[in-house]
């Protein structure tokens, strides 16, 4: 009674329907028309409160059933639809289940929906760079939030570029919902691809009336709870919609009911006026993603593709020749360019389109090495493929065949002038091709182009590259047959009597107009353009038209002119295309040259060396395009200055990690780094330590980290004679992005107290989550030091923490024991090194070793045994989680090492760490930890002991490394005079196989080739050892000669050798 007194008017109207319905005998959905006459094509719709809709709704209520039965006949009809894939074409009489060759694709969150003007073939060749740190998302599990994120995801945006899977992923969400696999619980889910709504134009709708209009078996949308039923719009192809979304002067609208034009429904379903509880998933390219505001989403991810073994994984299940399937992924393996592309799902489809035929026949022919070539080829096989089907004849009708080539490749051409990838009959009918005909009378239509399914009006090139093939094939063909330069503004009168066109004209405007374009939309076409010339690709042509004449032109004349564009142009990233270019024109020249001077050098650096435009212009293409993985970037390794930087830019934003510390960069390098920050960059972590970038420097890289698109999690400024005007313009850009930095080193900078101040406030935002801070020393000298101390605790996200240099004393590290007792403190690594501490610190250390602390290092600070005893009680409580420990330098003795050899086999220690370097333990010392090490309680994993720790101590380590429990993977001996004699009682224990070291570093510690004859026999037997550091020692030719034969040795792991 409840719900039917909020339906109607009064209880009394209530009552007397509920009298009403109770005296039917047979139940039935009745919905009365409307005296107003609908409009065509939508059905007019009531919503509660109106008594022609009464029956409806109170049978909604009465029969809570109807809704499962509904949902069901929703889901047959989207099954019906969404189960099968085509690849590639429609109406082609096969389709395949897409869970026969569906795989997972690489789904990721992060970015913030703004635009990236790059060409797509570039952004791919970016992203298949994949971070490794990155956590993937499974398509099902888009709208669940992280734990990091602690927030309700309502909106979410997902970007990828064109073929990559975007689509395929609503599919098989759609699919696995309806097959109960996953997101239960959901009601509904409405897809409303953005093409469809293309079609809606001029109209005025209802929210209601659009949904009516696109699932009219849902007979029950108005009686819908929106709040206690859970729906899901999905919004595919963003890119794609014709008409403006105006989020900022469209009207607002909150009623389902009231009729609109279709972008102002969609304005206000996005910003959630309409339904503000349903889901939305809006997927879109690059290029367009910037259309939707970005506090209108709360969550962008983005489909990079097929990673390496995914590619694998589709040839494997798409042919079913296994033989076939491993020939076509090793062609593809063998060309970088073709290897690349296949990161996008569509191209591996048309590879294997092209090669399963190709490598099946009996009758050898050259498999494709490049672009042109593999579409080529496909345009051939599709139009032979479509004559035969459709026409019933292997025999293709030149004629026919050279106009359906011609008015496709004008419609490709004129489209991508405009960016459209998807075109309607208006489109179709000005290129002079007959809508209704195309499909009857020529196979080319309806397999290189491809009208959508259940759309009759809409159409689309199978793939955007498809569609800049069939541009280029245009101006060529346009050339060879009319002598037409379709990319030369036309010129009228006498002069246009007498000007003559030819072929290296046309190329030579083909890439000027590329290089003009900011958004490259150009690069693929130009490339294809390039490869079309070659007379080699025009025999594959004549296939096709047998009649067209070859054009013969100058190809060295084409490509010094690519060449000297190269070294004009100062953008490293403009030039990569124009290496593709060379690639297609079979010109590898420069390429080869960077590549033999690389192997000329030492470790293929390439410090010192001066290389002209055109050769740091190959170097970028040679890294780039690498079967290696760009994680690290080193500037170290090519030239330690700005120019440098500036010309590897496209490299650097490749990589993870950019290590540029000591590379004597200035605000110059600045600006560059800004760029790059700014766009699509995988960098993750970018070391400037070491570099006078001064203030200015980095306020301009502060600029860059306000931007959304700016995925950094680790910047280090050390030594970068930032002041406190450098400080806070950091400290402004940080609060205006905050959520992707988790570590900032500003260490060796004078900061001044104001600086300070900015940090302290930094700190406090509860929106800031930096996990390590590695700070300014001597700030124990500023009024606010106790203020920066307790800001500490209050952002809850703080993981580590580096005071080191800081005169903390007693005092000090009584206020950081407050923090580290707050039980909403992280603090996991705390870095004390120099402080003053004492062994009345000590006592406040101690207090605190319960807490979640992991790591404590207490370098140089003059604790002597009796701060380590008061240490070492708290190490022994079972509440205490300290891992790792440092104590080096701290004035300790053998006292120290029984104190701490009782905490190692103590049943409650997790110390896995520890550090006693530069302190004199002596021989007796280190026999006692030796013996904790043998424990069967000890838990010991690494064990440092450099300079004057041990002299004859070696037997006693042998034996601990010889025992069954010790649990021992590295041991670090520098700098103690170990000499030969040493490293032979060691190796009893090294070569014992209860061993279980596997890094070991004797780093100068008097060592010759005698040591060198012992460690090659411990290498030979020993399996688990990876890690081995000899530096510093008089090894000489001979120890090494030595050392090579253990390294032969089969049975040798060895990894890494110093």
């Amino acid at each position: 009674m409840d719900n039917c007194k909020r339906l109607f008017r009064s209880e009394s109207e209530a009552r007397l329907r509920l009298g009403h319905f109770e005296s039917e005998s047979k139940p039935r959905l009745l919905v009365l028309k409307s005296e107003s006459r609908p409009r065509p094509g939508v059905a007019k719709t009531e919503m509660p409160g109106n008594s022609k809709n009464i029956s409806t709704f109170f049978l909604f209520f009465c029969f809570p059933d109807l809704i499962t039965k509904q949902k069901q006949e929703h889901k047959s009809k989207l099954q019906m639809k969404f189960q099968k894939i085509n690849e590639g074409f429609f109406k082609q009489g096969h389709t395949t289940h897409l869970n026969e060759i569906y795989i997972e694709l690489y789904i990721t969150e992060g970015g913030s929906g703004e635009v990236n003007n790059e060409h797509e073939v570039r952004q791919i060749e970016i992203s298949r760079r994949q971070p490794t740190e990155e956590t993937p998302i499974q398509c099902n599990d888009i709208f669940k939030s992280s734990p990091e994120q602690d927030k309700v995801i309502r909106t979410v945006l997902t970007r990828g570029v064109a073929g990559i899977g975007k689509t395929v992923s609503v599919q098989k969400f759609i699919l696995d919902w309806i097959d109960g696999i996953a997101n239960q619980d959901i009601t509904f889910i409405f897809p409303l691809p953005f093409r469809e709504m293309n079609l809606m134009k001029g109209k005025k709708l209802s929210l209601i009336n659009l949904l009516q209009c696109i699932f009219p078996e849902i007979e029950i949308l108005t009686l819908i709870d929106y709040v206690k039923n859970k729906v899901i719009f999905i919004l595919d192809g963003l890119d794609e919609y014709r008409l403006p979304l105006d989020f900022q002067n469209n009207e607002s609208l909150f009623d389902v009911r009231e009729s609109t034009s279709v972008d102002v429904l969609l304005t206000n379903l996005i910003k959630g006026n309409l339904l503000p509880s349903a889901l939305l998933w809006i997927t879109t390219r690059p290029a367009a993603a910037n259309q939707i505001p970005s506090e209108c989403v709360d969550q962008v991810t983005e489909i990079r593709g097929f990673s390496d073994p995914q590619k694998d994984e589709y040839f494997r299940k798409r042919i079913s020749d296994q033989s076939i399937a491993e020939k076509i992924i090793t062609h593809i393996q063998s060309s970088r360019s073709l290897y690349i592309m296949c990161h996008i799902p569509v191209f591996c489809w048309i590879s294997a389109t092209v090669l399963e035929k190709m490598l099946g026949e009996t009758e050898s022919r050259e498999i494709p090495k490049t672009l042109t070539q593999l579409f080529t080829q496909f345009m051939v096989f599709q139009t032979k493929h479509g004559s035969q089907k459709y026409q019933g004849t292997c025999v293709i009708d030149p004629h026919q065949t050279r106009e359906s080539i011609l008015a496709l490749g004008k419609l490709a051409f004129q489209q991508l002038q405009k960016g459209n990838l998807i075109f309607y009959e208006e489109d179709i009918r000005e290129c002079g091709i007959n809508v209704r005909e195309m499909s009857v009378h020529s196979g080319m239509y309806t397999q290189i182009f491809r009208e959508e399914f259940e759309l009759d009006q809409v159409f689309t090139f199978v793939h955007l590259s498809i569609q800049e093939f069939f541009a280029a094939l245009y101006a060529f063909l346009s050339f060879i047959l009319n002598n037409e330069n379709i990319l030369k503004q036309k010129v009228t009168g006498i002069h246009g009597l007498f000007s003559k066109s030819n072929m290296t004209t046309l190329l030579k405007n083909a890439v000027d107009k590329a290089l003009q374009s900011e958004n490259g939309h150009l690069d693929l076409f130009l490339r294809f353009l390039l490869g079309l010339s070659l007379e080699t690709n025009q025999t594959l042509l004549r296939g096709l038209l047998p009649q067209t004449a070859t054009s013969s032109h100058r190809t060295n004349e084409i490509i010094k002119y690519i060449k000297r564009k190269i070294r004009e142009n100062p953008s490293p990233e403009k030039s990569i295309n124009l290496f593709h270019c060379l690639n297609e024109l079979n010109d590898h020249s420069l390429v080869q040259e960077v590549q033999t001077y690389l192997n000329t050098r030492v470790y293929g650096r390439l410090s010192g060396a001066k290389l002209s435009p055109a050769q740091w212009s190959a170097l970028v293409f040679v890294l780039l395009n690498s079967e290696e993985e760009l994680d690290e970037f080193n500037l170290r390794k090519y030239n330690k200055s700005d120019e440098c930087l500036l010309r590897l830019l496209p490299v650097v934003k490749a990589s993870r990690k950019a290590e540029l510390c000591e590379c004597n960069l200035t605000e110059e390098s600045c600006v560059t780094l800004a760029s790059a920050l700014s766009s699509n960059s995988n960098l993750r972590k970018l070391d400037l330590s070491k570099n006078n970038l001064k203030d200015s420097g980095v306020k301009l890289l502060s600029s860059s980290l306000k931007s959304p698109e700016c995925k950094l999690q680790i910047l280090r400024l050390e030594f970068c004679n930032i002041t406190e005007a450098g400080c806070w313009a950091l400290v402004k850009a940080l609060k205006s992005n905050p959520s992707n930095l988790r570590e900032l080193n500003l260490k060796y900078n004078k900061l001044g107290e104001e600086g300070i101040k900015k940090l302290t406030d930094l700190l406090e935002d509860p929106h800031y989550k930096l996990k390590k801070l590695l700070c300014h020393r001597r700030i124990h000298r500023f009024k606010c030091f106790t203020v920066f101390i307790n800001s500490l605790c209050n952002p809850l996200h703080l993981q580590e923490l580096d005071l080191g240099g800081n005169k903390l004393g007693h005092s000090g590290v009584k206020q950081l024991s407050h923090l580290l007792e707050d039980p909403q403190c992280k603090l996991e690594k705390l870095q004390l090194v120099n402080c003053d501490l004492t062994e009345e610190s000590c006592a406040a250390l101690a207090s605190v070793l319960g807490s979640d602390l992991r790591s404590l290092d207490l370098d140089f600070n003059e604790l002597e045994d009796s701060g380590v005893k008061l240490l070492s009680a708290a190490l022994v409580n079972p509440q205490c989680k300290l891992e790792t420990l440092r104590l080096c330098n701290c004035s300790l003795t053998e006292e120290s090492c029984a104190v701490l050899a009782a905490v190692l086999v103590s049943k409650s220690s997790s110390l896995r760490k520890l550090n006693l370097s530069a302190n004199y333990l002596e021989d007796s010392g280190i026999k006692l930890l030796s013996a904790a090490l043998e424990h069967q309680n000890c838990k010991l994993e690494e064990l440092c002991c450099l300079s004057f720790c041990i002299v004859g101590g070696c037997a006693v380590l042998a034996s601990a490394l010889s025992s069954n429990f010790t649990c021992l993977r590295g041991l670090d001996l520098s700098s103690n005079v170990l000499q030969d004699s040493g490293v032979k009682l060691l190796s009893s224990g090294l070569e014992n196989p209860c061993c279980k070291l596997m890094s070991l570093r004797l780093c100068k510690c008097s060592l010759t080739a005698e040591s060198c004859a012992v460690l090659a026999s411990v290498l030979s037997s020993n399996l688990g050892i990876r890690e081995l550091d000899l530096s510093k020692n008089a090894l000489q030719d001979s120890g090494v000669k030595l050392l090579c034969a253990g390294l032969e040795n089969p049975h040798c792991k060895l990894e890494k050798l110093e």
